[in-house]
């Protein structure tokens, strides 16, 4: 069964069509790319599927269920997790603090934060740190690791709803091209192994074809592709799209020839 089906979604602002009839499915386990120049719609696609926009028409269905008018709050209680192109964590709190926070969220035990949290879920969220490699910081500030941790922390937070769905948005924005790699090929198993369907947007194509299943291609709003990365890369409307740079779109260092 699909798990995500986003049927022609459309948003205007001003009068100006951010987003123009898109359409496109998602299964569990497959990471699917949102890709496009700069004002492509993107981000309003993103943000309609995460629940921070509200679609002017088209449906989200979430396994079947309508989900175009839940906040972003009750898709998280139906399975959707989301990561950010700036990683958003609590500084100040540990490591362990973070997760457990977003656990005792996905209980509903925020009314009684006037007790200590840090007795709260502790075991689970350490189980988590050590699905994502940050296990031996669990005790460490945030504030103290380096950007590339902190983004594994974070998707130990985006973890811990159980989601069915992964929205990350530019999840390797400001890294490192090893902790890029690293940490695509950490969130594509843990997608395999768990049936997480991932959908992310990210402007840096190695990432993109070194990971996604499948693409999507966004200019103006509109999709003027969808198919696998080889298909993507070969496809002449695609080179169009990125201003007739035939480098953009080649394939990444280290990769097969097709």
């Amino acid at each position: 069964m699909t798990l995500l089906s986003v049927q022609h979604l459309g948003k205007s602002f001003g009068g100006v069509a951010a987003a123009r009839d898109v359409s496109f499915t998602l299964q569990r386990g497959e990471m699917l790319a949102i890709i496009g120049p700069n004002g492509a719609g993107k981000s309003t696609v993103f943000n309609m599927v995460g629940g921070q926009l509200r679609p002017d028409r088209g449906t989200v269905l979430l396994d079947g269920r309508n989900i175009t008018a839940a906040s972003p709050q009750m898709r998280f209680r139906l399975g959707v997790g989301r990561t950010f192109q700036v990683a958003q964590t609590f500084l100040s709190m540990s490591v362990a603090e973070n997760v457990q926070m977003a656990l005792v969220s996905r209980r509903r035990e925020s009314g009684a934060l006037w007790s200590p949290a840090r007795s709260r879920c502790r075991d689970e969220a350490v189980t988590l740190l050590e699905r994502v490699g940050m296990a031996d910081a669990a005790d460490h500030p945030c504030s103290a690791l380096a950007y590339g941790d902190v983004k594994r922390v974070e998707l130990a937070i985006a973890l811990a709803g159980h989601p069915k769905l992964l929205l990350m948005d530019e999840p390797t924005a400001g890294m490192a091209a090893r902790e890029r790699a690293d940490l695509m090929d950490l969130t594509a198993s843990i997608a395999d192994a768990e049936g997480i369907g991932v959908l992310f947007t990210e402007h840096d194509m190695d990432v993109v074809f070194g990971h996604a299943e499948r693409v999507i291609v966004l200019v103006r709003g509109q999709t003027i592709a969808t198919g696998s990365p080889e298909d993507i890369r070969q496809d002449p409307d695609v080179r169009r799209a990125y201003l007739g740079d035939e480098h953009a779109l080649e394939k990444p260092k280290g990769m097969d020839s097709a």
